[in-house]
């Protein structure tokens, strides 16, 4: 107990906080930055903002302060927050479920134009991210998004993060369920409630009755995965305990079956566990796969069951194999409607608020004025009549958002990177793009499904662990390189990617290496046997 009780779990009476980052939660509930932002930052400037909110509380509104131009990535471990940052954030934009109607499209495609410099991403969590944000312009934004039914709470921090679901939710006739109305349930209950605006880190959710697990429910806080119970009908299966970063854990599944009307209390239910019994001295050790992998799934269950629900969960069946390997929504296919969807993937997930606008415009005049974000930072135009749907992609092609895209620009996702993250060690989109590029022409008849994961920093906010090839930033021979991962897969026979000893390349020389691996598992493969597979058990000396 002694022990216990020093990692200052709530739940066991001990609250004095016990890190720097706990002690500014205490000092202030994070969801008040709000209202300071609104009478005092953004009438006085960036200047005027205190460190604490600065660099702690403002991420509960999706603000993270910016990289200042010219700092290279030696830089990143040794200068101090203040040496790092420029007077600029990255802002989130919170889209829970990753459902867009044209017109929200239109607008946050407005604001990155006339606020962020017309740069966006799609992050592969389904928020849209701006950058380049003046705290004086804050205020507006948020105006705008709210007015749209849209907003930046609680998109960073020490809270609940956006919720993950499938893009075709309640179009895709394979679905175990339509998700839909339960996200909305747990944004609309949960989300800036202070009872959970302070948890000992980050919680990723997943909700989603997806075929083809397109949300990567293995590596999320809870997950909830649509399946059909012989008895009690369609609900889910709940996972707990999946996260990457440093030190990365699947998810674990509880066995247990949750019936559609009890969706906000399982989750409010897991959460709670997570706010009380979680560990709050170390922010390295303060996620939610801790607590599981010190407890084990029975004891979670049964905590969960007999202190926060109120009956237990029946016991219910695991998810099914998806059918094809690609945990994606890419290309053209039918509607269960009658309709069609297109799936597009953008530049690594690099786009504009022009082209965000553009995407708006094609959705209203071919499609049904409905866009979806992806898990895998595209976007996914949907409810298109047969007629509309060639010049539809013809269209997207045109803007570079590929309906038809190679396999490795299929496969390809990429961070923030050191364009704009105080965090990161290499650049990442533009080398993303160079990568896949490269590959396209030097192997164009390579068809095996392969991601590509390209990472700037350890922290895998592009889950290079799950990769086929995952590429992790970090300094080689005095240059921007790379540390290798391979063989990363969710899934069936899911595992991290392995690592050679001593593998690292510069980053101009990833394309050369990438090129030599992938012509040698074409070589060495036995028929019909996947890279993942083939890489696992290959020879290390067949890896350099």
């Amino acid at each position: 107990m002694p022990a216990q009780r020093g990692q200052g779990q709530w739940a066991l009476g001990y609250r004095e906080p016990l890190n720097p980052n706990e002690q500014v939660k205490k000092d202030s509930n994070p969801l008040s930055v709000k209202q300071r932002v609104l009478d005092i930052y953004s009438v006085q400037g960036f200047s005027s903002i205190d460190g604490a909110d600065l660099r702690g509380r403002l991420r509960w509104y999706g603000l993270y302060t910016q990289r200042a131009d010219g700092i290279p990535g030696g830089k990143t471990a040794i200068l101090e927050p203040e040496e790092l940052e420029a007077p600029y954030f990255m802002m989130r934009i919170r889209i829970d479920s990753g459902q867009l109607t044209a017109h929200q499209l239109r607008v946050i495609g407005q604001i990155a134009t006339e606020f962020g410099r017309d740069v966006a991403d799609v992050t592969d969590r389904q928020n849209v991210q701006l950058h380049w944000i003046r705290i004086e312009d804050v205020p507006e934004i948020w105006r705008r998004l709210e007015e749209i039914g849209l907003h930046t709470t609680e998109a960073c921090g020490d809270s609940p993060r956006v919720i993950l679901g499938c893009p075709l939710a309640g179009v895709d006739a394979a679905e175990a369920i339509d998700a839909t109305a339960h996200i909305r349930d747990v944004a609309a209950k949960y989300l800036g409630d202070p009872a959970y605006s302070n948890l000992p880190r980050k919680f990723k959710t997943s909700i989603s009755g997806c075929g083809v697990h397109c949300t990567n429910h293995e590596i999320n806080d809870i997950a909830l995965v649509g399946v059909v119970h012989p008895e009690l009908g369609a609900g889910y299966d709940l996972w707990v305990g999946g996260g990457l970063s440093t030190n990365p854990k699947l998810g674990v599944r509880l066995g247990a079956f949750v019936e559609p009307s009890r969706v906000t209390e399982v989750w409010e239910g897991v959460i709670s566990v997570f706010r009380d019994y979680g560990y709050r001295r170390s922010r390295m050790h303060a996620r939610l796969k801790f607590l599981l992998a010190d407890w084990g799934p029975e004891k979670f269950r049964s905590v969960l069951e007999e202190k926060y629900l109120s009956s237990p969960l029946p016991d219910g069946p695991a998810p099914a194999t998806p059918p094809t390997p690609n945990r994606d929504h890419i290309g053209v296919h039918a509607q269960k409607n009658g309709l069609s969807y297109v799936g597009t993937v953008a530049r690594a997930g690099r786009t504009s608020g022009t082209q965000l606008s553009r995407v708006a415009e094609l959705s209203e005049r071919l499609g049904g004025g409905r866009i979806s974000t992806t898990a895998q930072q595209g976007l996914v135009v949907l409810d298109v009549p047969a007629e509309n749907v060639e010049e539809l992609v013809t269209e997207l092609e045109a803007e570079d958002l590929r309906v038809r895209p190679s396999v490795f620009r299929r496969g390809t996702l990429a961070c923030t990177g050191l364009e704009f993250c105080k965090l990161a060690i290499v650049e990442t989109k533009a080398r993303a793009v160079d990568l896949y590029t490269e590959l396209e022409k030097r192997l164009p008849d390579f068809d095996e499904p392969l991601t590509l994961n390209v990472n700037g920093c350890p922290n895998s906010c592009a889950r290079f662990q799950t990769g086929d090839i995952g590429l992790k930033g970090s300094i080689v021979d005095g240059e921007e390189g790379f540390q290798i991962h391979l063989g990363g897969r969710l899934g069936e026979d899911a595992g991290f990617g392995r690592k050679a000893r001593g593998l690292k390349v510069t980053a101009d020389g990833a394309a050369d290496y990438v090129e030599r691996l992938l012509r040698t598992y074409l070589a060495e493969r036995e028929e019909g046997e996947k890279f993942a597979v083939w890489v696992r058990r290959a020879d290390e000396a067949l890896l350099k």
